[in-house]
């Protein structure tokens, strides 16, 4: 029985690591969107002034 509970907890413990990688990696993501949507507003600035 407190082996049975053990492992449970093991498993959600391993459950729970695993969804805070993947929202860290959507965190990672969207901040790399950001940041690529403000270089490419950067970028067409640029050009407009140069045009």
């Amino acid at each position: 029985m407190q082996e049975e509970l053990v492992r449970d907890r093991i498993r959600t413990l391993h459950r729970e690591a695993e969804e805070q990688r993947l929202a860290t990696g959507v965190l990672r993501l969207q901040r790399a969107r950001r940041d690529a949507e403000r270089a490419t507003s950067r970028l067409h600035r640029a050009l407009l002034r140069l045009g």
